[in-house]
C-alpha cells in the first residue's frame, strides 16, 4: 500500500529514503501538474469573466461557446488534479518496487484537451 511509510529495508532506513533521489523529482512533477491544473481552471474563469463583461457584443453561439470553454476548462483542471494524484501515488509504489513505467497516455490525453481548449478559445475571440 502506498501509505505504508514505516516499511524498512535494513539498518532502520525506510524504502522511501532508499530511493529519495527518485521520490523528490516525482513530488516536483506532481506539484507542476497541480500548477498546470490551476492555470487551466484560471483560463475557464477568465473566459467566463471576459464574456460577462462583453456580453452585449456576442451572439447566442458566442454565449454557448464561452460557457462551454469555461466549464470544459474547469472540468479539465479538476480532472488533471485527480489524474496527477493517482499517477503520483502509482509512481511512489513503482519507484519503491523498482517497476517504474512512464505515463504517456495521461500526457497525450491532457495535451489533446489543452489544444482543443486553445482552438475553442481562438474561435471565441475571432467572433468578437
Amino acid at each position: 500500500m502506498v501509505f505504508n511509510r514505516a516499511k524498512t529495508v535494513g539498518n532502520g532506513t525506510t524504502v522511501d529514503s532508499k530511493y529519495i533521489q527518485q521520490h523528490l523529482p516525482n513530488e516536483r512533477t506532481y506539484l507542476a501538474w497541480i500548477r498546470t491544473a490551476i492555470a487551466i481552471i484560471g483560463v475557464g474563469f477568465l473566459v467566463l469573466n471576459m464574456h460577462e463583461n462583453m456580453i452585449s457584443s456576442f451572439t447566442v453561439f458566442g454565449d454557448v461557446l464561452a460557457h462551454t470553454i469555461g466549464l470544459f476548462s474547469v472540468g479539465l483542471g479538476i480532472s488533471t488534479i485527480i489524474m496527477a494524484t493517482i499517477i503520483y501515488l502509482k509512481k511512489v509504489t513503482s519507484i519503491n518496487n523498482q517497476t517504474f513505467v512512464s505515463s504517456k497516455k495521461f500526457i497525450i490525453t491532457l495535451s489533446v484537451f489543452i489544444i482543443l481548449i486553445a482552438l475553442l478559445f481562438g474561435i471565441f475571440f475571432t467572433m468578437g
